[in-house]
């Protein structure tokens, strides 16, 4: 089976999209699911087989990002599925996400999209100066117009599936989380990768280390931790927080940890290499600390459970999937004063954190890239046109719109 994929995002740009994009790329193929990507270029990557980059323009403010041109990526998705492809799935929807319905309409093909961001909630993060209703409203148009053109669309976690059921949409869903490669994380000698992140980054062995991995975004919420932090360290004096990862937020936060006389106990580090820094970031840390409200599944808590940490975070949104288990995890309350007495206490009680430690790997089992790959691998071959399978809510939906 071939599957197209489209995305406006990629490697080398860092974020939960791009994970899942090549968590799925490495997994299908043991599924036998060959994927093809029509995605940016950033700047000279080699040539890949099966990946196609197209050239675009800088995001004002977000050089990060990269913008294609709509017309550029649909012409690129329509000529990359012709006669290869048996599905599309889109990635993210902006100009990806018109492509693929445009190469999947010229084909004749099934559609699928990942809901993988709540645009609802970062557009007021964003365009803090405009009314928040007309914005949730364009943003819920926007959605369920782009999910109803769609012969499906995968959720991440039961709390979008809801949310996306109060916008009105219409079209089948269905809740299907990314997988994380779990032995990336839990494999090796937790004490010597510890021993040698701390020695480059000058921390002492001893040092109770809180960490957040993430795009260093407003919706991420990393101002929250920063405020918890300089609570927490009234009962817990040596505490230090670092922050792995970059983005537009990076200049608020470091401004916020001088106001609050916290320079010296926030440490930002930038963007992790994911093979070898990443893992030894996390087997540093003593707790992770997790406080974004808008997360449509939040993969690094996944990450950071399957090297053994425990975990301090706000249950929201798609994190609640993970977090209701009660396990290897304290939830405390939308209050900074709270958040950081849970920072204290786990940071402070080495047996508090061996069992929630414990909990967390086990728990993380769940959430293994292999058995959700294969439910994906699954999904893809109940949704060709081929297949043989029984009808089912998309079938009849597909039937439906063609009438």
């Amino acid at each position: 089976m071939r599957v197209l994929m489209v995305s406006d995002v990629y490697f080398p740009r860092v974020n939960g999209v791009s994970t899942a994009i090549e968590t799925h790329r490495a997994g299908l193929a043991e599924h036998g699911v060959e994927v093809r990507l029509v995605v940016p270029r950033y700047d000279d990557e080699e040539d890949q087989p099966n990946i196609l980059r197209l050239p675009g323009w800088k995001v004002p403010g977000d050089p990060e990002d990269r913008i294609v041109s709509p017309l550029a990526m649909r012409r690129a998705a329509i000529e990359a599925a012709d006669g290869w492809a048996d599905l599309i799935h889109v990635q993210t929807p902006f100009a990806a996400h018109y492509a693929g319905i445009a190469a999947a309409k010229r084909h004749g093909l099934p559609v699928v999209a990942t809901y993988h961001t709540l645009f609802e909630e970062y557009l007021q993060l964003y365009a803090k100066r405009l009314p928040a209703a007309p914005l949730r409203a364009l943003a819920r148009r926007i959605s369920r117009m782009q999910c109803d053109s769609l012969t499906m669309t995968i959720v991440p976690s039961q709390a979008m599936l809801q949310r996306l059921r109060e916008y009105g949409i219409r079209a089948p869903l269905q809740v299907l989380p990314t997988g994380v490669p779990l032995g990336q994380f839990s494999v090796g000698d937790r004490q010597a990768q510890r021993a040698r992140f701390r020695a480059r980054y000058g921390i002492p062995p001893s040092q109770p280390v809180a960490l957040f991995v993430g795009r260093a975004a407003h919706e991420k919420n990393i101002g929250f931790l920063i405020e918890a932090l300089a609570l927490a360290r009234q009962s817990c004096p040596d505490l230090l927080l670092l922050v792995a990862g970059e983005g537009p937020a990076l200049a608020d936060l470091h401004e916020l940890a001088e106001r609050l006389g916290q320079t010296a106990n926030v440490r930002f580090l930038g963007y992790l290499d994911r093979a070898r820094e990443l893992p030894d970031c996390y087997a540093a840390a003593d707790l992770f600390a997790f406080a974004s409200r808008t997360e449509t599944q939040g993969l690094v808590l996944i990450e950071a459970m399957a090297a053994g940490l425990p975990v301090v975070a706000l249950a929201e949104m798609g994190t609640c999937d993970l977090l209701s288990a009660g396990k290897g995890a304290l939830v405390p309350s939308l209050d900074t004063a709270d958040f950081g007495a849970a920072m204290a206490r786990v940071a402070s009680d080495a047996l508090l954190r061996s069992r929630l430690g414990h909990e967390a790997q086990a728990l993380a089992q769940d959430w293994s890239d292999s058995s959700l790959t294969a439910r994906l691998a699954a999904l893809y071959r109940e949704l060709t046109p081929n297949s043989n399978a029984p009808e089912t809510a998309w079938r009849a939906h597909s039937r439906a719109r063609q009438a």
